[in-house]
């Protein structure tokens, strides 16, 4: 398939403004991506109309690059020792690579420009006196995505109360459970540490049982209803527009599937996200609201540029908002496809080519943009979606596993097709998927390592989740021939 077929005409345009304008932002500096995954940004620059400015002349991480999506070079934890990590060991792959990171950073000669997630003191030092780390700084972060002061935010930024959810924040210790659910006035709770992420630090709480691993957590916390729902991504971009003031771009909400255990996923993490399911326009209009107001608040008390997210939970009441998050976050990459869909560039190249204090003109007004988010929200139109799959034992990939790439699945099997980087190269509803992120063939998972994520594009009938916390029967159908493609026990004995 071409993977050109579904993109709009003038993203070609477009695309070519934006590698300008990056590469005039750039000015000859270095591009050092900082990811787990050392594909960052591979919807850009490997898309089928790729803005080559993006692609990284060195990406740090923890998981080895493939194929097209591979940036100029890369220093992976993952290289040589023949094993992926699993969990707090996947957090911790800066350390293994850190040196060698710092002596190939000198040996360019140029003082770099590292994209991260946000400004980390490390970052700085390894970008240098002359360097500059392209991310959010610390102290902004840390104030705005803190947990235990939302509320206070949301109405500060005077987003409507029925999108807040009601909870209490308690700072010196958690009270016993009768107490709390009196408080809160549920009998299911969620109490939440007020730094976290990822759906760390977050436990449900059902019954005295959870709560020695909700005691647990770092305070201060704060304590909520569990709202019943489909949660949700949106990813948000603040431009500042050169007259004081701050452009406020919303992209179309995802459905976000939680706590699929199937995939190996647990509770409170996130097994994926789907934008082709639709949403009421009513409410996808009050996200977006929300979003300006956010928005406009962070500007003012922080000047915050670039990308960021909230999290919702829709309810039949409509959505309710759950989480601020001041960063790129996981969904940033393949939700970067909904903008080439609606012919624009990524919104992470805005998000870099701002960082570097350049103008972006490639975007229209934030009306025009929201008012097609909206209309996108509705449904019916091609969207992508991924979906995460860990290892639910300790498995070693056969050696002849193709690894990553454009796969068919037909009768239940994933039959190899050929290179890709791109969801655009996966047009599901015709039985393509994207296999990315996947180990080398003979590498060895200890259970919870993250094996691949499944990603493609559809209008929605290969979407891979019929729930909050479900698979699709084209999920499951998927998973199982992912499991028998990789030898895992629980797709070879089905």
């Amino acid at each position: 398939m071409d993977g050109s077929t579904r993109l709009p005409s003038q993203l070609g345009d477009r695309s070519r403004t934006a590698h300008h304008e990056l590469t005039r932002a750039l000015a000859g500096r270095p591009l050092i991506d900082f990811d787990r995954h050392t594909t960052g940004g591979r919807v850009a620059y490997a898309a089928p109309v790729p803005v080559s400015a993006a692609r990284p002349t060195l990406s740090l991480g923890c998981y080895s690059p493939w194929g097209p999506a591979a940036p100029a070079e890369a220093i992976a934890a993952e290289h040589g020792t023949g094993e992926r990590p699993a969990g707090e060991r996947k957090h911790t792959w800066w350390a293994t690579i850190a040196a060698r990171a710092a002596a190939r950073i000198e040996s360019l000669g140029k003082p770099p420009v590292i994209a991260g997630w946000y400004a980390v003191p490390y970052l700085q030092t390894l970008a240098g006196p002359a360097g500059i780390v392209a991310g959010l700084p610390v102290n902004v972060r840390s104030q705005i995505e803190d947990k235990s002061a939302i509320g206070r935010i949301l109405r500060s930024a005077q987003v409507p109360a029925h999108m807040i959810i009601g909870a209490h924040t308690y700072r010196d210790r958690l009270p016993n459970l009768t107490d709390m659910r009196n408080q809160i006035g549920s009998r299911r709770i969620v109490v939440q540490s007020a730094h976290s992420a990822g759906g760390r630090g977050t436990v449900f709480v059902n019954d005295e049982g959870d709560m020695h691993e909700a005691a647990a957590l770092p305070g201060p916390w704060r304590v909520s209803a569990f709202v019943e729902g489909w949660s949700s991504n949106t990813t948000v971009l603040s431009l500042p527009d050169g007259r004081g003031g701050v452009r406020i771009y919303v992209d179309r909400p995802s459905h976000k599937a939680i706590g699929v255990e199937a995939v190996g996923i647990g509770p409170a993490k996130s097994a994926g996200n789907d934008w082709s399911q639709p949403w009421p326009i009513t409410g996808a209009a009050d996200v977006i609201e929300a979003a300006t107001r956010i928005g406009q608040w962070a500007w003012r008390e922080h000047r915050l540029t670039g990308l960021w997210g909230i999290d919702t939970i829709w309810t039949p009441a409509g959505p309710v908002i759950n989480e601020i998050n001041a960063r790129k976050q996981g969904t940033t990459e393949v939700s970067g496809v909904n903008q080439q869909l609606s012919g624009f560039p990524p919104l992470v190249l805005a998000h870099l080519t701002a960082m570097l204090d350049h103008p972006v003109t490639w975007l229209p007004s934030p009306q025009e943009f929201n008012t097609a988010t909206i209309t996108a929200a509705a449904g019916g139109v091609p969207a992508p979606y991924y979906l995460k799959i860990r290892a639910r034992q300790a498995l070693r990939l056969p050696d002849d596993f193709p690894g990553s790439g454009i796969y068919r699945l037909s009768r239940g099997r994933l039959t190899w097709e050929g290179p890709g980087a791109h969801p655009a190269d996966a047009d599901s509803d015709t039985g393509r998927v994207l296999i990315a992120n996947a180990p080398a063939a003979g590498t060895t998972c200890p259970p919870g390592a993250e094996l691949a994520t499944a990603e493609g594009i559809t209008i929605g009938s290969a979407s891979p989740f019929a729930g909050p916390s479900e698979l699709s029967p084209h999920g499951r159908t998927l998973l199982a021939a992912f499991d028998r493609l990789t030898n895992h026990a629980e797709g070879t004995n089905r």
